[in-house]
């Protein structure tokens, strides 16, 4: 998953929300040097990738794509997930989007200091460039990709793939509505799980 769904996810807890971010660049075991709640939130986001990577829907997903993209379906899906997120959030939130947003970006600012720096980094990103309110438009789903493209070895594989990712726009946009539900059920039991600890 990628940052609005994570964020989502987690939400409304502040150190599961911190952590969503978090857990995308602080790498290794966890040993309890960071805040408990901000520990649970590095959990939550491991979990929700290891489940969203080897769940049956999404490995048909990535056989979808054609073969020269299939070794970056995970990246594509998680960026077009985001962007069908924004366009049925009212089935899972009951905020706006903007409100929730703008709250997110609040809550992040407020546990920067307990972030890694790769997280801090990101952060910046976010704020500079309002990205949760452009995950709505497809074109930020692609303009991220290529972005990500260039942190890539070989070239830059992911720039120019429009017209490949809108032949699978349906089906992406399909094997969503029948995932998130599945992956926010799966969510709510592993927080439960993780405010017992």
């Amino acid at each position: 998953m990628n940052f609005l769904a994570h964020f989502q996810l987690a939400w409304p807890d502040p150190g599961l929300v911190a952590g969503a971010l978090d857990g995308e660049y602080r790498k290794g075991l966890l040993r309890g040097e960071l805040s408990s709640d901000l520990e649970a939130g590095i959990r939550l986001h491991r979990r929700i990738d290891a489940y969203t990577d080897h769940h049956p829907l999404i490995c048909e997903l990535r056989r979808q794509f054609p073969s020269h993209l299939r070794r970056y379906a995970g990246i594509l899906i998680d960026l077009s997930f985001d962007y069908f997120l924004t366009h049925h959030w009212q089935r899972y939130s009951e905020l706006t989007l903007s409100s929730f947003n703008r709250s997110t970006y609040q809550l992040l600012q407020a546990r920067e200091a307990e972030l890694s720096p790769g997280a801090s980094r990101m952060l910046t990103r976010l704020l500079d460039y309002d990205i949760l309110n452009c995950y709505h438009r497809w074109d930020a789903v692609t303009g991220s990709a290529a972005q990500i493209g260039t942190r890539l070895r070989r070239g830059n594989p992911l720039e120019g793939i429009a017209e490949d990712l809108e032949a699978l726009r349906h089906t992406l946009e399909l094997t969503f509505l029948d995932f998130y539900p599945e992956l926010a059920a799966f969510s709510a039991e592993q927080r439960q799980q993780l405010n017992q600890v």
